[in-house]
């Protein structure tokens, strides 16, 4: 497949303010889920590689994190990683909300003027508006960047999604295939497990907890009876957010563990023992040596 001649390949950033979908529209067009979603903003906080292939072409779809105004240094890491991704991209997938541009929006355009590969405007959320509204707000956009596509889409539903993997074809460079046509995500096991952990907790908790919360896989290369057993650590970054972790009588915890078992199960096909703890350390968010030993990309922390 990857030696025929008009097979195609590349690879597409997803660029948009927090919570515009791109984390959905990835786990959708790769058949799987490999990044977390939620209905609350700065969900994603690394670049997230979903692979998709087909008999014309495979794309390494990266999901980056929401572009907004930092706050610390993980905010500055988040902001760091979606800006960069655009620099080693052979097409971009700005995504926005079915609404006339925003302050938001418009600063993301003005960064997307430098890039020196198509960008493409992909509106989602097309299923909560009437069709007459779209010629508006495209036309709001239209003033923002040369886009060369404009693309209404559903990511949920998956309406427009096969006009846009059609797009994509058409811009695309002849290239090999990368990957092996089954690999849905470059990402390591641990990390996607890491990630399915925290989406629970931004599931179950409010206020200040989820984004104060970071989970890093401790061990999961044992199996005893059958299952794999995993070992994570919730860190937080005080003692009442600990508190509110683990619940009453631990019943908060317990239902975390309940629920991300049930999904890790599913993305590794087999049995799972999950044991979860929860640490505190303070001001995490801010500590590069910390952020590093946990994952985050040494050269977008310094």
């Amino acid at each position: 497949m990857s030696e025929e001649k008009d097979f195609k390949s590349g690879f597409v950033a997803l660029v948009g303010r927090p919570n515009v979908g791109k984390s959905t529209l990835m786990n959708y067009l790769v058949g799987q889920k490999v990044a977390i979603t939620s209905n609350k903003p700065q969900t994603t906080r690394n670049r997230i590689s979903g692979i998709y292939t087909s008999d014309e072409m495979q794309v390494v779809f990266v999901d980056t994190p929401g572009i907004f105004k930092p706050h610390s240094k993980l905010d500055d890491y988040m902001d760091k990683a979606s800006l960069s991704s655009l620099n080693d991209v052979d097409l971009v997938l700005f995504m926005v909300e079915p609404e006339e541009a925003g302050k938001g929006d418009q600063f993301i355009a003005e960064q997307l003027k430098n890039v020196k590969v198509p960008v493409f405007l992909v509106i989602n959320k097309i299923d909560q508006v009437h069709p007459d509204q779209l010629l508006p707000i495209i036309d709001s956009y239209r003033k923002l960047g040369d886009f060369a596509e404009f693309l209404p889409i559903s990511a949920t539903q998956g309406n427009g999604v096969s006009d846009l993997l059609n797009a994509i074809h058409k811009y695309l460079p002849e290239g090999p295939q990368y990957y092996g046509s089954d690999q849905i995500t470059d990402r390591p096991e641990y990390f996607v497990v890491a990630e399915l952990i925290r989406e629970q907790i931004l599931h179950l908790t409010s206020q200040e907890v989820p984004h104060a919360t970071a989970v890093a896989v401790d061990q999961m290369n044992q199996r005893v009876n059958g299952k794999l057993q995993i070992d994570a650590t919730i860190y937080v970054e005080r003692d009442g957010q600990k508190g509110i972790l683990i619940g009453k009588g631990g019943k908060m915890l317990k239902q975390i563990g309940i629920n991300s078992r049930k999904q890790i199960e599913d993305l590794l096909g087999e049995k799972v023992n999950l044991r979860l703890w929860v640490k505190v350390q303070p001001n995490w968010r801010s500590d590069p040596n910390f952020l590093k030993r946990i994952g985050y990309d040494k050269k977008e922390l310094s």
